[in-house]
Parts: C-alpha cells; sequence; structure tokens
C-alpha cells in the first residue's frame, strides 16, 4: 500500500512569497508561453513589491475601480511550486480571464511532485471555486505550446476563435499614409458614445463569442481614475493614446472605430485595435490609412494588429497592406456557471399546438358528477327552467 504524497495547498499571494519567487530561475520556469517567461515574471515581480500596498487597497474599493489582477500560489511543504494569475475581462466581472500559469519544475523536483499538470489543474480548479462572480473562464494561448493546451483542454477549456498578431512595417506604414482616407464622420471617442460603440461590438462578433465576451454598456466608458492612469502612462511610459470612431448618419450608428496605442519615444512598437460593422467592410482599408496619416508625426516603429478568424475581410486587408503575421494563437473559453445549461438551443418554431398542450390533456375519462346551477343563471344561459326545478314542479303536480 503506498502512503499519499505531500498535500499540495492553494492560497491567496502574500507580500512575503514575493522573495521566494525572486529566487526562481528562469530556465527552471514553464508557464506555456512564447513569450519570455523569465523577463515578464521579473517584470511583475517587481511591480508587485513596489506597489503591493495601493493595490491592496485598490483591491478592497467598491467599484468602479481598475480591474485588478488576482494571484493565487501553490504551495508544497512549506515551499513555493506555482502560481497563476486571473482578472476580470468586464466590468460586470462575469468573466474571468487566465494570465497565466506559472510552474516551477526544480521546486516540484525537490517535493516528488507529478508536474505541471497536476499543479496547474490544481491551481485552475481552485480558482474556479474561488472566483465566485464568475460565470466563464477565457484565456490566450500560443498553438505552439503543446503542454499548455493539454492542460486547458482537460480542464474543460474549448476553442473560441483562432488570433494572428500582425506586424507592420514602418516604411509600409508610410505607404499608407500617402492616401486620403475617406472618412468623412469620423469623430473622437467619448463617454457620451459609449451606446453606440456597445452596438458596433455586439454587432461585429459571432452570438458564441458575445456571449463570452459579456460585454455591456460600462465597458465603452471610462471614469476618472481610469482617465488618471492613462494620464500617468502618457507621462511615464510615453504612450499616447487615440481613439475614434464612423458615425453613420442615416442609421444613426457607429459603423468602425479604432484605438491607437502610440509610442512617443519609439521604444517600443505601435499597437492598434480595429473594430468594423460586417455590413461596411470596406472602412478597413480607410481606417488603416487614417492611423498611418497620425502616425507620421511619431518615430518610426512597427504596428502591432490583432485579427481572429471570424473576420477574414481584416485579414485580407492586412494582407494586402503587406503586414508579416507574426504569432498564432487560439481563445478558448470555460463555462463554470452551472445555472446554464451547456446543451442544443430548442426552437419553440417547430413545436405544435398539440405538443405545446400535451401535458393539459385529461388522464382518463371524466366522470359526470353534479353541478348546482340557481334558477336565475340556467335560465339566463339556456332560456329554460333547470332540469331540477321542472322535476320538481311536476312531482309537486303529481302530488296535487
Amino acid at each position: 500500500m503506498t502512503t499519499p504524497g505531500p498535500t499540495l495547498t492553494v492560497r491567496p499571494l502574500q507580500y512575503r512569497d514575493l522573495d521566494d519567487l525572486k529566487q526562481w530561475q528562469p530556465e527552471d520556469l514553464e508557464a506555456g508561453s512564447d513569450r519570455d517567461v523569465a523577463e515578464d515574471v521579473v517584470s511583475w515581480l517587481d511591480y508587485q513589491r513596489r506597489w503591493y500596498g495601493p493595490l491592496k487597497v485598490l483591491s478592497w474599493m467598491p467599484r468602479p475601480m481598475p480591474q485588478n489582477q488576482t494571484t493565487f500560489v501553490a504551495e508544497r511543504q512549506k515551499t513555493l511550486v506555482g502560481f497563476i494569475q486571473v482578472s476580470p475581462f468586464n466590468q460586470t466581472r462575469s468573466t474571468w480571464r487566465v494570465e497565466r500559469v506559472v510552474v516551477n519544475r526544480s521546486a516540484l523536483a525537490n517535493t516528488a511532485s507529478a508536474g505541471y499538470m497536476d499543479v496547474g489543474s490544481r491551481l485552475l480548479r481552485h480558482c474556479f471555486e474561488a472566483v465566485w462572480e464568475a460565470r466563464t473562464w477565457m484565456l490566450e494561448i500560443d498553438v505552439n505550446h503543446k503542454s499548455a493546451l493539454g492542460l486547458y483542454r482537460f480542464n474543460g477549456f474549448q476553442p473560441l476563435a483562432q488570433m494572428t498578431y500582425w506586424a507592420l512595417q514602418p516604411d509600409q506604414i508610410e505607404v499608407l499614409a500617402q492616401r486620403e482616407p475617406d472618412l468623412p464622420n469620423l469623430l473622437p471617442i467619448s463617454n457620451a458614445d459609449s451606446q453606440l460603440l456597445y452596438q458596433l461590438d455586439t454587432a461585429s462578433m459571432p452570438p458564441l463569442v458575445r456571449q463570452v465576451f459579456d460585454h455591456q454598456l460600462q465597458d465603452f466608458k471610462t471614469n476618472l481614475l481610469s482617465t488618471a492612469i492613462a494620464t500617468t502612462d502618457r507621462l511615464v511610459n510615453k504612450v499616447e493614446t487615440v481613439g475614434a470612431y464612423v458615425f453613420e448618419q442615416q442609421r444613426k450608428a457607429a459603423i468602425g472605430q479604432f484605438k491607437l496605442a502610440i509610442s512617443r519615444d519609439g521604444k517600443q512598437p505601435h499597437s492598434a485595435g480595429l473594430t468594423v460593422h460586417p455590413a461596411y467592410t470596406w472602412l478597413y482599408p480607410e481606417l488603416m490609412a487614417q492611423m498611418a496619416k497620425i502616425l507620421q508625426p511619431f518615430p518610426a516603429q512597427s504596428l502591432r494588429l490583432t485579427s481572429l478568424d471570424y473576420q477574414p475581410e481584416r485579414e485580407a486587408c492586412f494582407t494586402q497592406s503587406q503586414a508579416i503575421p507574426e504569432s498564432h494563437a487560439l481563445l478558448m473559453s470555460r463555462s463554470v456557471w452551472h445555472k446554464v445549461r451547456e446543451a442544443r438551443h430548442l426552437s419553440l418554431e417547430g413545436l405544435q399546438l398539440s405538443d405545446v398542450l400535451t401535458g393539459l390533456q385529461p388522464a382518463g375519462k371524466p366522470v359526470p358528477g353534479r353541478m348546482t346551477w340557481s334558477a336565475e343563471r340556467w335560465q339566463a344561459l339556456t332560456g329554460s327552467p333547470t332540469p331540477e326545478s321542472s322535476s320538481n314542479d311536476s312531482g309537486s303536480e303529481s302530488d296535487r
């Protein structure tokens, strides 16, 4: 009979854990990501060490507050063997996102653990139980990392969409900037336009993706604190954010929008998000030309763009602009809301009235019973006296 191994404990991150995580070696980390895991973990640790107190206070504040990350660590025999980072994806906090799952292979060897799959599964299941607000979980994983894909599939995640990251080189940006875009109703984005942007976002994605994202009107509004954070980012990191949308006057709707994060010092690539209504796909090259014109006064850098597989016109526009696909990722989701049945939707259009009223049919032959009617009620309905009164009248006549 084999004795069970040491128990794996999952708990929230504490300040004393930062020193232990700082001692992890980059070559021992397994996170299932193409990015440089060591750099990401080191920068995250520095950020946590510097802002641990303020971030903890902000997590206790009521909404609306900036959506913060939540970190859980896995501990076995007082040794940290891994951690997971999750964060809310929308303002209502109904959908949460798994940012990363990191496991230390050397620590697992010292504690005789089974490996990345067991520790990662334990961390994920703890998040499913501990984060009671989340009814849907989602994540993004590079398609080349088979171990991470196996971990997420084992824990119930299913593919939602395929993502491609593109890079538009500076010389191609100059070529696009030479053309004058045809955008007569291009307006800056403000909180007053949140309803229009919400409708555009709803129309631009398939129903399943829309259900997982679960965006509401408040997701397209910015509060005072968010504006202060954007101002700090502009002053400290030299990142300028510009956003605009195209207004269609006849339909009174937004038919396209872009958000451009500009690197003013040229130390990092520019990035942009692009959304176009499916009925107005001709806007893609026009918006690309508009963003290229905005980037002209700033240092030459590549522009990072993203496309999903349910928007083929966007990928065709990027290919025509000679953008280079850098990486491919898979968007996955999992439902944990037990009130939602994950089954095929039953349509009510094909049901007949007899099928609907089946439960109202009598179980057996009805048994006649005696019903008492008032003389006035019976005479008003039939125009004749009640049978009971008639029999009584006949009986009285016979008696006479």
